[in-house]
């Protein structure tokens, strides 16, 4: 068998692996899947009312809903990680005949797994309180390939976090700043109704250009700036997260 075949196969086996615990941990389900859709409900039945943006609330919000869902489910992978890590788990799997890249890939794959998942849900959700997008099916298929390459660079990044943190607490808590980001970018009001130096954080961080092209895929006009803005942001989040994980996973391993 291949070097490539071997570690696909014991990436599935890692996946497997994942996924189990995922499903036995009730804290890590809601996190990821649920919440995201109590901020969805929250955002828009609550305080939807009191925003002025130009459109349906309900369509001007779920974009940023769906990062707001990647974000939430990267606290139980950096959790995962350093555990995996600090217990010895992954200095048993170098003794036993595992491709060294699968225990990492592992994680990311079933972190996307989840993210999607929770995406879907939340798109259902959406959709049941009059959610009504202008998407045709390739703008779709851009919302699927955004939302997948901003989970695959998030999720580095914190399996990155989690190989680096001493304790699983301190991995979870180094986490925060990215589950914060997506509160202060263009996911809940636009960017240009903040104040003065708020206002700037917003529109030159990280997640506003990815939410403002999901947005625009969403409303069948996506921005080619936005797109190519989002797109750099989260191939430069992955190289980072990429290369720091394999650096403190050769080092700590």
């Amino acid at each position: 068998m291949s070097n490539v075949a071997t570690a696909w196969a014991d990436s599935t086996i890692m996946l497997r692996r994942n996924l189990k615990h995922t499903m036995r941990n009730p804290l890590v389900l809601f996190n990821a899947i649920l919440f995201p859709i109590v901020l969805l409900l929250m955002f828009v039945k609550v305080l939807g009312g009191a925003f002025e943006v130009g459109e349906s609330y309900i369509d001007y919000a779920t974009p940023g809903m769906l990062v707001m869902a990647v974000s939430y489910g990267l606290g139980s992978t950096a959790t995962a990680v350093n555990d995996d890590m600090t217990k010895g788990i992954i200095n048993r799997f170098k003794a036993m005949d595992i491709s060294r890249g699968a225990v990492l890939t592992g994680q990311v794959i079933v972190t996307t797994v989840r993210c999607l998942v929770a995406c879907t849900a939340i798109i259902a959700v959406a959709f049941a309180m009059g959610f009504d997008p202008d998407a045709s099916a390739l703008d779709w298929l851009g919302v699927l390939g955004f939302v997948v390459l901003l989970t695959v660079a998030a999720a580095w990044l914190t399996v990155a976090v989690g190989l680096a943190a001493k304790t699983a607490e301190s991995a979870g808590l180094a986490t925060v700043p990215l589950i914060m980001l997506p509160f202060l970018s263009s996911a809940i009001v636009p960017a240009d109704t903040m104040g003065a130096g708020v206002r700037q954080f917003a529109e030159y961080q990280p997640f506003t250009p990815i939410i403002e092209t999901l947005r625009g895929l969403l409303a069948g006009d996506p921005s080619t700036g936005d797109a190519l803005a989002g797109s750099a942001w989260c191939v430069g989040l992955a190289i980072v997260g990429y290369m720091w994980a394999i650096s403190t996973f050769k080092k700590r391993a």
